[in-house]
């Protein structure tokens, strides 16, 4: 199938559901620019092969499209898949890699040890997080790890949990880091959480930032060599050389 960059992006639903049966090329003032294929389909190519129209990425497939959240909702009610749903833009999740996989062990491990015989509860991706900044903004997301102190209090008629993590974990690949350390930044910090850690496992390195009353009110920088010590939870303690090894 051929279509226009304009037809994809104002009936951009519909096309995520037609390229489940066969792929997609998207041209441009008539030169083809880009191609979606499915995932189910491994004949047609890989993951690095999904092209958005302007940018392509490893995690966030489509790098974003603009929706409302009835059509984030439609598209996720009968879907296995993982997608996220950010300031009216949705990003449908990848399988992560290796590498991001070995550092979420490591970091699973070190969050689980130290909060098993806490009040709070380490969580690790894919488990939703409903944010607002507003009354009337919707955000779901899925971070990688998060720290939980009020699970049983904000638990809805459906099991899913409609609070706020204290602490929230974002991994970063090479085609995220911008959206992870910028957009991600300003809604974890508006919406109400207290610390967020960004773990670069390129560079072996991590990044935390401590909010306070939905502004940055401190922030580190860490790296291979160092022990890193929450703001929040001041005798927990990780040893990057550990996490990276």
């Amino acid at each position: 199938m051929i279509v226009s960059s304009t037809e994809v992006q104002n009936n951009f639903g519909r096309y995520l559901m037609l390229v489940a049966k066969e792929s997609i090329t998207i041209k441009k003032n008539g030169i083809a620019v880009a191609k979606l294929i499915s995932l189910l389909d491994d004949t047609n190519g890989s993951v690095d092969d999904l092209v958005a129209e302007t940018r392509l990425t490893s995690k966030y497939i489509y790098g974003g499209k603009e929706a409302s959240f009835e059509e984030y909702l439609e598209l996720t009610k009968n879907s296995e898949d993982r997608y996220e749903y950010i300031d009216g833009e949705i990003y449908f999740l990848a399988s992560p890699k290796t590498i991001h996989q070995n550092t979420l062990q490591e970091l699973h491990i070190e969050f689980y040890n130290y909060f098993q015989d806490k009040d709070c509860k380490a969580m690790i991706s894919p488990y939703d997080i409903n944010l607002k900044r507003c009354e009337e903004d919707k955000n779901i997301v899925q971070p990688d790890l998060m720290v939980i102190c009020d699970l049983e209090e904000h638990l809805d008629e459906r099991d899913y949990y409609m609070g706020i993590p204290v602490l929230v974990v974002e991994i970063l690949s090479k085609s995220t880091r911008s959206k992870d350390m910028v957009k991600k930044l300003d809604l974890y910090m508006k919406c109400g959480i207290g610390e967020y850690w960004i773990v670069n496992p390129f560079k072996k390195e991590m990044y935390i930032y401590f909010f306070k009353n939905k502004e940055i009110e401190d922030f580190k920088s860490y790296c291979l060599s160092d022990t890193v010590t929450s703001f929040s939870f001041n005798e927990f303690k990780v040893e990057l050389s550990q996490i990276f090894e």
